[in-house]
């Protein structure tokens, strides 16, 4: 086998696995965003009526819940591609 060839070989396998790691890393940043935009409104909703804070505390929770489970399938995804 040539050089070059094996220096293909090299790459390829080193590239495979950090697209990986990259898109993972890449699939963090949006729900990390996401969490501090709920958790933000959230706070700013219950600033503004104090009396409802039970419901905006559960609803954020909820939104927190469906935002990671976007870094979750960026995860899948990573190990899958």
């Amino acid at each position: 086998m040539s050089s070059i060839a094996i220096l293909a070989q090299e790459a390829q396998e080193v590239t495979g696995s950090g697209y990986g790691a990259i898109g993972y890393g890449l699939a963090a940043i949006g729900p990390g965003i996401g969490v501090g935009i709920v958790v933000g409104k959230a706070i700013e909703g219950i600033a503004r009526q104090p009396e409802m804070a039970g419901q905006l505390r559960t609803l954020m929770f909820l939104g927190i819940a469906f935002t990671e489970a976007l870094a979750l399938i960026g995860l899948v995804a990573g190990f899958i591609f």
